[in-house]
């Protein structure tokens, strides 16, 4: 979808700590050979903020920095692929209630990783046929630590961090502009993630921690390598034209890619050859730093960007999204001008 009257005016990341690496190998969390071929220098770790807390504090910051006040958030989602520290509760309302303070419809979006660009489609949607001053709160939030979920070892080639997000998206003018976003789907693909696993009646009844190379193993066993990467490969190959074309430009008039925070073996698989990318181009030097988080790699690497001056304005930035299920987002974002904010 292309839009002329949507804009990003506040972002704001929550990192409550880092890990480094090199200490995880030393004390046998990490093994020694995923950490060289993710080549990640640091994992964000919480030693005990829930997820909704650090969303909620990360939303503080975009309100605060994008100037908006409740009575002008119309809409509030929150997207998470993990354990949010309640049973038959909605982390959405309890950030809407910390961070906000409205009454406006606040939704939990589960898209897993690709949550964060699911919940930006989602809000640009609604706000293109809203009031001049509407605007959407988006924010993301996991925590990822056992006993349920091995950060380290759970899904080889990425390592999970902490962290809670937000961006504000609004119908009024902010630093950036979005151009395009656009998701596809692919559904032949969702037994990857759940394997030969039978349906469980409560959580980890089947295994704990999670296991995800498992259920990819499983699925590969069944249908093939040479399948699943061609269904990986078009499903990302279409969203990213599309995404280019309702902008209005082309891959080499992309300044910025903002990347999902995979280690740099599966980051170079997925990306980087693909699409013949330099890692100076990509936020990797900062993503190696942090891990994945989550739903929030994308919000927490423009919000980078933004703070550190390296978009400058008239840059085109390209945030690309992939979430087991399958699907797919890419969104092409304008620089306007240098965020008046602070770092706070």
């Amino acid at each position: 979808m292309r839009f002329d009257d949507l804009y990003i005016t506040g972002v704001g990341v929550h990192i409550p700590g880092r890990v480094a690496v090199a200490d995880a190998v030393e004390r046998g969390d990490f093994d020694e050979r995923l950490a060289r071929q993710t080549d990640l220098a640091s994992i964000a770790v919480s030693d005990g903020v829930s997820a909704p807390e650090m969303a909620a504090e990360a939303a503080r910051t975009a309100l605060r920095r994008s100037g908006t006040v409740p009575l002008d958030v119309d809409l509030i989602l929150h997207a998470d692929v993990y354990y949010q520290g309640h049973d038959l509760w909605a982390p959405v309302s309890y950030i809407q209630r910390e961070a906000v303070g409205n009454r406006c419809p606040a939704i939990e979006v589960r898209q897993l990783s690709n949550g964060g660009m699911a919940a930006m489609e989602l809000a640009a949607g609604m706000l293109s046929g809203g009031l001049r001053n509407s605007s959407a709160l988006l924010t993301t939030g996991d925590r990822f630590c056992e006993p349920g979920f091995d950060r380290w070892g759970g899904d080889p080639g990425t390592v999970y961090g902490d962290a809670g997000t937000a961006l504000v998206l609004s119908r009024q003018p902010g630093f950036a502009q979005l151009r395009s976003l656009c998701t596809v789907s692919e559904p032949e693909l969702e037994e990857m993630h759940r394997g030969d696993d039978p349906f469980g009646a409560e959580p980890f009844e089947v295994r704990r921690p999670m296991d995800l190379e498992a259920t990819k193993q499983a699925f590969i066993n069944k249908v093939g390598v040479s399948y699943s990467v061609a269904r990986v490969r078009a499903g990302q190959a279409e969203v990213l034209k599309r995404a280019l074309n309702e902008a209005g430009c082309e891959l080499s008039d992309i300044d910025w890619f903002v990347l999902p925070h995979f280690g740099r073996r599966r980051l170079t698989q997925t990306f980087l050859r693909p699409w013949s990318l330099d890692p100076s181009a990509t936020t990797w030097s900062w993503g190696r730093t942090v891990g994945h988080l989550g739903a929030g790699d994308q919000f927490a690497s423009l919000a980078y960007l933004a703070e550190s001056g390296s978009a400058k304005p008239g840059q085109r930035i390209l945030l690309a999204g992939i979430g087991a299920g399958f699907t797919w987002s890419c969104a092409v974002v304008e620089m306007r001008r240098a965020p008046s904010w602070d770092n706070a």
